[in-house]
């Protein structure tokens, strides 16, 4: 089975005695995970540190980033570095967030060099693509996604696509009122899939974990995560509560 991942973003949330206390709440929930499930937290950068010495003895929950820079280092004021990432032993990180691509104006060319950042030093890069309103309402979605995929990932040696980890959002479905049904979700993650396979072939296709960021929460996560590709969610604000993101965790495909 493909890796099965409940991934938490905390976005820029909480004060430091709050991220304390999430965290021991989600560990006082008592957070179990099977060989082939992952828990994520991407919390702000400056409780990194923090939460993963206290997550430290749970397995299969790793602390993530938010962000990377798309160069090594330099003259940067306000960036940090996958080197810095992997020097403080963090093991992920998102990349291409469609608050990232929004707000900062990250197009798919400076994400293809972050990737690359993350991947040179071993920091596994969740990436995420995802259409708006216009798109979907335009029926154009399929394709707008793909081009995300194949300007900022298919230029990566295929193998290098093995076990990667993709989140899709549709930013159109997310605090516009409108709402992504599951079916909805699983037809994009079927595509998604597909056209990874016609780069890659099946076999490592099949490896790739394709999460769901379209407003996850405890009510709908096990509907959503029943679906054949969907194989988690990249959860916001229900992540910052550790009783709905517990039940996240545990609807995750056994």
């Amino acid at each position: 089975m493909r890796t099965q991942i409940a991934a938490a973003n905390w976005k820029m949330n909480l004060s430091i005695e709050q991220a304390e206390s999430l965290t021991d709440q989600l560990i006082a929930g008592e957070i179990h995970t099977s060989a082939h499930q992952l828990v994520l937290l991407a919390v702000p950068f400056p409780y990194l540190l923090t939460v993963k010495n206290k997550i430290s003895k749970q397995s299969g929950v790793y602390v993530a980033a938010q962000n990377c820079a798309s160069t090594t280092n330099g003259a940067y004021t306000g960036e940090v570095s996958a080197e810095m990432l992997k020097g403080m032993g963090i093991s992920y990180v998102i990349i291409g967030h469609s608050e990232r691509r929004e707000y900062y104006h990250e197009n798919n060319q400076i994400l293809a060099a972050k990737v690359n950042m993350a991947l040179e030093y071993g920091v596994q890069p969740v990436f995420c693509c995802g259409e708006p309103l216009s798109v979907r309402e335009a029926g154009t979605q399929n394709s707008y996604v793909e081009t995300q995929l194949k300007e900022s990932l298919f230029h990566l040696d295929k193998e290098k696509l093995r076990h990667f980890i993709i989140a899709y959002e549709p930013i159109w479905a997310i605090g516009t009122g409108k709402t992504a049904t599951s079916d909805q979700a699983q037809d994009m993650h079927a595509h998604i899939r597909k056209v990874i396979a016609d780069y890659v072939g099946g076999e490592i296709a099949d490896t790739v974990s394709i999460l769901y960021g379209g407003s996850v929460k405890a009510a709908n996560a096990a509907e959503i995560f029943g679906k054949k590709d969907v194989d988690g969610g990249l959860v916001g604000g229900a992540s910052l509560v550790a009783s709905e993101f517990n039940v996240i965790i545990n609807s995750l495909k056994q």
